[in-house]
């Protein structure tokens, strides 16, 4: 990356080969500012959009990250403000004869000494928050677990103080859907491994109605039960005919919650490796600066992590989809290559069934943060992934099996790829953000990174790090990654994020590829 290094105009280039830079400059520039190296611009040009730094012909490549982003529709004069309304969007890159372990790297040294207080589960996780759950099968008693919990919250968890929270896992999904087509395995064993989240201390509870397609017993067949030392699933059916009424249901599910209060207030923080974190990665609301400030400190927060012996994960197809010959040369193994590529094949053709492609990705924020298409994103995306090598895919809705740097396999819509990741069994959430969002999940917290200066200062009670800073010169990507790490490990061991101080959190968004009936 290279920083103008004058203070006014400023521009940041990515690579010397990019013949495109972005503007800076809180508010952006107007035609006529001049840089220190000579050139001037000969349009306005808004803040993190892009400006030639040499004549474009029509046709010619525009290059950032060293990356062919688009070619130029029609000439484009040195100093004007390149928009997506003047570049194609390349072709996908075809997913045969890409390289496989080509570009490992040699293992850093392992980073020790770094600890957290989590809490230990038996299946040997850990959590870092203390959460009662309950798991619904069916959307139908969405509204009598809300009520139940803001009855549990007032009346019962007062007397268990080392339970956090109660939530309800509540979602869309359990009927009127095609229950036994393919692709509705996915949704199922998300709710599923989102009830074994270790932030809830293998108690989770389930309300069920009794007519819905998704019974308990086919959510949690033999074997998956997520309640540790309990072969049946504590199950409140609000069908049976011991219910007469509301209250009775009430009643009935209070009762229950209370045996797993009792047993959840007796958990205790106790000092953890850093290798027992599992983080998820993530951005949304993404801008130019996604690719230049936050995800890179994120990149390097990940391989801190990776030396500690952590597990990340990083998601999103089609934001990784155009790098996809970046990763598949960083796998372990060809397997794992192998795995990554399955699962961006298997993305397309969905994208394909459904009359749409990856250039659907890209928002309306996005290309007012500067941003030109979903090739130009998912260069900034990737390097959320830092540089370590790849150890595993997962694919949607499954559970992680093992530690290291791993590929999940989800949709880029902030909630679904968030609930996959409390699905997969993360304990911590990253999620970077340039346009701003308020985003938040209940049920782990999320430590939410601002990528200017801007967003930071004005939403300065929603974003945790300010890494705008490294725009800006006034801190290194390393800074501010180690920063982020640094207050991970806090963040883990109790310390609240600002979604967590004003209970900020968005439902579970299943991710359904089956049809609906």
């Amino acid at each position: 990356m290279t920083l103008s290094n004058d203070s006014r105009p400023l521009y940041i280039k990515m690579h010397d080969a990019d013949n495109v830079a972005i503007v800076a400059n809180d508010g952006g520039l107007k035609s006529g500012a001049t840089f220190q190296c000579g050139l001037s611009l000969i349009t306005d040009v808004p803040q993190g959009h892009k400006l030639a730094l040499t004549s474009i012909a029509k046709g010619d490549a525009v290059r950032r990250y060293n990356v062919v982003i688009g070619n130029a529709l029609r000439d484009i004069q040195q100093g004007e403000w390149i928009n997506e309304s003047m570049l194609t969007l390349p072709e996908a890159k075809k997913l045969d004869h890409l390289p496989k372990s080509t570009m490992l790297r040699p293992d850093l040294p392992p980073l020790d000494g770094f600890t957290f207080m989590g809490y230990r589960n038996a299946d040997g996780s850990v959590g870092t928050r203390n959460l009662l759950a309950i798991t619904t099968t069916v959307q139908c008693v969405s509204g009598v677990v809300d009520y139940a919990v803001q009855r549990i919250k007032k009346e019962l968890l007062p007397n268990y103080p080392n339970v956090e929270d109660v939530i309800g896992i509540e979602h869309t999904y359990g009927c009127g859907v095609a229950i036994d087509a393919p692709g509705a395995e996915i949704p199922i064993r998300t709710i599923r491994n989102i009830a074994r989240n270790p932030n809830f201390g293998g108690q989770a509870m389930i309300v069920s109605l009794g007519c819905e397609k998704l019974q308990p017993t086919k959510l949690f067949p033999a074997g998956s039960i997520p309640i540790q030392n309990n072969d049946t699933p504590p199950v409140v059916c609000l069908q049976d005919t011991a219910h007469v009424g509301f209250e009775s249901m009430i009643a009935s599910i209070l009762r229950q919650a209370e045996t797993h209060l009792k047993i959840l207030n007796e958990r205790q923080r106790t000092v953890c490796p850093a290798s027992d974190l599992v983080v998820g990665v993530q951005c949304g609301g993404s801008d130019a600066f996604s690719g230049v400030t936050a995800n890179p400190a994120v990149g390097y927060m990940t391989d801190l992590l990776v030396r500690a012996g952590a597990t990340v994960m990083f998601s999103e197809v089609t934001e990784v989809r155009d790098g996809i010959d970046q990763l598949t040369s960083r796998a372990t193994t060809p397997a794992v290559a192998e795995a990554m590529i399955r699962e961006m094949q298997w993305y397309d053709d969905y994208l394909k069934r459904g009359g749409a492609d990856r250039s659907a990705n890209t928002t309306p924020g996005n290309k007012k943060g500067g941003l030109s298409n979903i090739v130009e994103k998912a260069m900034g995306s990737i390097i959320k992934s830092g540089t370590s090598n790849i150890s595993g895919v997962l694919s949607p809705g499954d559970r992680l099996t093992q530690k290291g740097l791993i590929y999940a396999a989800t949709p880029a819509s902030d909630f679904i790829c968030g609930t996959l990741q409390v699905a997969a069994g993360m304990n911590v959430h990253v999620f970077t953000t340039g346009r701003g969002t308020p985003y938040g999940l209940a049920a782990v917290p999320v430590v939410k990174v601002a990528t200017r200066d801007d967003l930071a200062q004005r939403w300065h009670d929603l974003m945790d790090i300010n890494a705008g800073k490294i725009a800006t010169g006034k801190a290194t990507i390393e800074d501010v990654g180690m920063e982020l790490f640094e207050l991970l490990l806090a963040v883990a061991s109790g310390k609240k994020t600002w979604a967590e101080h004003w209970k900020l959190h968005n439902d579970f968004v299943l991710f359904n590829p089956a049809p609906v009936t």
